[in-house]
C-alpha cells in the first residue's frame, strides 16, 4: 500500500512539473477550443484569450483547467452542446456560452458533465441555452457564481438552469438563475448543498427537487416563479434563512412539501406569495421561527400532514393563517405570534392565557367555494369568524395554538 502511494504522489508531481499553458485566440498560434483540448496533455492549462468562437460539443476527456479570460465568447450556433466534460479534475472558468440547442431526443446544455467527480465550473454566463449546466452521475462537483438567462416560452421547450440527476455531494453556490424551466431541478440526487442562489422569473419552479435526502438550501432567494418551490418524495431536508417571495397565481407556493419527512425548515420569510408553505403527506418535520408575511394563505395543511411542530413563527399580514381541509388536528401549533390574535396576558409571561385558533371560518367557505373570496374583509365575514370562534362548528377544534406569543417573535 506504501509503494503503491508513494507511486501516486511521483506521478502526480510528474504531472504537475509537466503541465503547460495553451494559448488560444484569434492572433495566437492555436485559434480554435476544440484543437487546444485535444492537443493538451492531462493537467494542462488552456487559456482561451478574448472574443467569439463557433464551436461546439468540445469534448473534454482528460483533466483540464480551461479559462477565459476578459469574457471570451463560445456560440454553439444553436446546434449541439457547447463543453462535454467525460473527465475528473476539470474546470472551467470564465465564458460567456450562448445558443446551445433546443432539443428533445437529446439534454444539450452549455456545460454537461457526465460520471465524473471533483470538476468546478465557476464564473461564467450562460445565454440562451436550453439547459443551462446538467449534472448526470456526478459526485462532488463546484457549480459557483455563475449567471445563467434564457427565454423560455413553455414547460415543454425549455430546460433547466441547473440540473442534477444521479448525483452526490454537487455544492451550487451564488448562482443567478433566469428563465428557464426551473431554475434548478434534482433527482435522485443526495448530499447536496445550495446557498446563496436566486432563481427568479423562471415558468415553473425556481427550486424543484424529487427522491433526494440529506440536502441543505442555505440563504437563497427564490422570487417571481411560476410555481414556486416545489420538495418532493425526500427526508432530512435542513431549508434554513431562504426568502421565497412573490410567487403567485392559482397553484403557486412559496413552498411545496409533498411526501417530506424528518425535516428542518427554519428562519426563512415568506411573503407575497399565493400560498407561504402547502404540505401534504408530510410529516415529522420542525417548522421554527419562519416568517410569514403578506401571503394569501400562510399556511395550508393537508389532512395527511402529521407529526409536524410549528413554533417559534411569526404570522401578521396574511389574508388568512391556516387552511387545512380536515376537522381533525396531528400537528402541533405553539408558541407562534399571530396578529389576529385578539386575546389577552394578564399574568404578563408573554404569552396568550387563552388558545388561538388559526383556522378561520371564513377560510373553509373559500376552501370550498372560490367565488366567496369578494366577500373578504367584510363585515359579515368578520362576525361569521367571532361567532365560529365562540362555538366552532366547521372549523378543526382541535387545531389551536395553546401558547401563542403576544409579540412578534423574528
Amino acid at each position: 500500500m506504501r509503494l503503491i502511494s508513494l507511486f501516486s504522489l511521483i506521478l502526480l508531481f510528474s504531472i504537475s512539473t509537466l503541465a503547460s499553458t495553451i494559448k488560444v485566440g484569434k492572433s495566437e498560434k492555436i485559434k480554435s477550443i476544440t484543437t487546444a483540448v485535444s492537443m493538451a496533455k492531462p493537467g494542462d492549462t488552456i487559456l482561451v484569450l478574448k472574443g467569439e468562437y463557433l464551436e461546439r460539443d468540445i469534448k473534454i476527456q482528460k483533466p483540464l483547467i480551461i479559462t477565459g479570460v476578459n469574457l471570451p465568447v463560445i456560440n454553439a450556433g444553436g446546434k449541439g452542446s457547447i463543453f462535454f466534460v467525460r473527465s475528473n479534475g476539470v474546470k472551467i472558468f470564465g465564458f460567456r456560452l450562448i445558443n446551445s440547442e433546443v432539443g428533445y431526443k437529446f439534454e444539450n446544455a452549455a456545460i454537461r458533465l457526465e460520471e465524473v467527480s471533483n470538476c468546478t465550473v465557476e464564473n461564467n454566463d450562460l445565454y440562451n441555452n436550453f439547459f443551462g449546466i446538467y449534472l448526470q452521475k456526478t459526485t462532488s462537483i463546484k457549480v459557483v457564481n455563475n449567471v445563467i438567462h434564457s427565454f423560455a416560452k413553455s414547460e415543454t421547450n425549455s430546460g433547466n438552469g441547473i440540473h442534477l440527476w444521479n448525483c452526490d455531494s454537487i455544492q451550487i453556490i451564488g448562482n443567478k438563475i433566469s428563465g428557464h424551466r426551473d431554475g434548478i431541478y434534482l433527482e435522485f440526487s443526495k448530499n447536496n448543498l445550495i446557498q446563496g442562489n436566486s432563481a427568479k422569473n423562471n415558468i415553473r419552479y425556481g427550486l424543484h427537487f424529487m427522491f433526494s435526502d440529506n440536502c441543505s438550501y442555505f440563504k437563497n432567494r427564490f422570487s417571481e416563479n411560476g410555481a414556486g418551490v416545489a420538495v418532493m418524495y425526500s427526508s432530512k431536508i435542513e431549508m434554513v434563512e431562504n426568502l421565497f417571495f412573490n410567487n403567485k397565481g392559482p397553484a403557486s407556493y412559496g413552498l411545496l412539501l409533498k411526501d417530506i419527512n424528518q425535516s428542518h425548515v427554519s428562519k426563512n420569510t415568506f411573503s407575497g406569495n399565493t400560498k407561504g408553505i402547502y404540505m401534504e403527506a408530510s410529516g415529522r418535520s420542525l417548522i421554527e421561527k419562519n416568517i410569514f408575511v403578506k401571503n394569501g394563505w400562510a399556511i395550508d395543511l393537508m389532512a395527511n400532514s402529521m407529526d409536524n411542530q410549528f413554533t417559534g413563527n411569526s404570522f401578521y399580514s396574511n389574508n388568512f393563517d391556516v387552511a387545512t381541509n380536515s376537522k381533525q388536528n396531528f400537528n402541533t401549533f405553539t408558541e407562534n405570534y399571530w396578529d389576529n390574535y385578539a386575546g389577552y396576558d394578564l399574568n404578563k409571561d408573554g404569552f396568550g392565557d387563552v388558545p388561538y385558533h388559526p383556522v378561520s371560518l371564513f377560510s373553509v367557505i373559500v376552501t370550498e367555494y372560490k367565488p366567496s373570496l369578494i366577500l373578504m374583509r367584510g363585515l359579515f365575514t368578520k362576525l361569521l369568524d367571532l361567532a365560529e370562534r365562540v362555538f366552532p362548528s366547521l372549523t378543526p377544534k382541535q387545531l389551536i395554538d395553546e401558547k401563542p406569543v403576544m409579540r412578534r417573535i423574528v
